[in-house]
């Protein structure tokens, strides 16, 4: 269509910023959701650019060839991983072949970084954990909602001390999920919504409470869930106990009906000595209290509606899978072995070993010590 527009005009305009000297060249393993890192690799980061593409399906291939046909396409990840300008690996496959997909990549000297949940099960934890420390390379966990606008500015506010010490978090993400079980059909029957949605607030509460101690958790099945005959249930509420004590909560709903315009489908409220914030997606406003009680509200979405949503369904990566590519590599080209950068591969697995102990917390009705299941994969708690 000769006038359809492309560009929603804001303040975060995409201009492909001048590619840096060091630039780290990416091969992207899943050309669904990883179509979209490929765009956004090549539109809005400087310090890591798209080289090569992998999926077994030759129409995501041919999709991402339409966009960017200069590009290494193939079906075969070991031909993927040979290439000596594949330096950092985007794992963007089924959860259940995530830990299979990483220890290939860290053997054959990549750096990784993938998409949330990094694994699913005790065995490929240990032996993501296990292979990272014998190859020693990098692992960045693509927790998008990290790398959202409004949950970066609520993160600097945190840091800079607005809301003073939090003393309790609390995270949901709400939303409907058909779609996506006719999209993906494994999603019903071959993993839980533990490790796909909820993944999202238990590792925000991991963000800002640290290490986790224990966790109670409970859930059911929707009539949407029933429906599509899920063997898991998909709505859930966790309550956790920090090392040091603090509480917080998360809580998933992925039958839901529709949402009110009051309420966002993933929300991040801090509860400080100083002051309260909260992070909301898919708008993107933050609001937070001042030291004399007002409530402020920053909306982000006219400036950088285009940078993150890429003009297309309000609820697509491309800001944020930019974002952690750019600051992943930037890391990369650093130099430093001993930076911190999260979340990397420890805080992962302790992440996956929260996910798991609420999984456990629901099937076995009981309280669950994070730390036991961290003994299991080989971490010191």
């Amino acid at each position: 269509m000769a006038n359809f527009m492309k560009h929603i005009p804001g303040s975060n305009p995409i201009e492909t910023p001048t590619r840096h000297a060091a630039s780290k060249g990416v091969g992207v393993l899943g050309l669904h959701e990883g179509r979209t890192l490929l765009l956004a690799l090549q539109t809005r980061c400087s310090k890591a650019h798209a080289v090569a593409g992998c999926d077994l399906s030759a129409e995501k291939i041919g999709a991402a060839r339409g966009e960017y046909p200069e590009l290494f396409y193939t079906s075969d990840y070991a031909a993927l991983l040979a290439r000596d300008d594949v330096e950092i690996v985007a794992i963007y496959t089924p959860d259940a072949l995530h830990g299979e997909h990483i220890v290939q990549a860290f053997e054959a000297g990549k750096d990784v970084i993938c998409t949330k949940p990094m694994v699913n099960s005790l065995a490929d934890a240990r032996l993501v954990w296990e292979t990272g420390l014998r190859t020693g390379r990098r692992l960045l966990v693509g927790q998008s909602t990290r790398f959202f606008e409004p949950f970066r500015r609520q993160r600097r506010a945190f840091e800079a001390g607005e809301v003073g010490a939090v003393e309790m978090v609390d995270a949901h993400y709400v939303h409907r999920m058909d779609w996506y079980y006719e999209k993906s059909a494994w999603a019903a029957r071959e993993t839980d919504w533990i490790f796909l949605g909820l993944s999202h607030p238990l590792d925000l509460l991991r963000w800002y409470l640290g290490p986790i101690a224990e966790v109670s958790a409970f859930g059911q099945t929707s009539a949407l869930g029933r429906k599509y005959e899920l063997a898991h249930p998909d709505i859930y509420v966790v309550n956790v106990v920090a090392a040091d004590g603090r509480v917080g909560r998360a809580f998933g709903h992925y039958g839901a009906h529709e949402l009110p315009r009051a309420r966002n489908c993933i929300e991040l409220m801090l509860y400080g000595d100083q002051g309260t914030s909260q992070a909301q997606y898919h708008d993107m406003r933050y609001v937070h209290t001042t030291a004399d009680g007002t409530e402020v509200v920053e909306d982000h979405l006219y400036a950088g509606r285009h940078y993150y949503f890429n003009s297309e369904v309000h609820g697509m990566h491309y800001g944020e899978f930019a974002n952690y590519a750019e600051y992943f590599a930037g890391v990369l080209i650093a130099g430093d072995d001993d930076a911190e950068y999260s979340p990397n591969l420890r805080e992962g697995i302790e992440t996956f070993c929260l996910m798991e102990a609420a999984r456990l917390s629901v099937a076995e009705k009981r309280m669950v010590a994070v730390g036991e299941l961290m003994s299991v994969v080989g971490l010191e708690v």
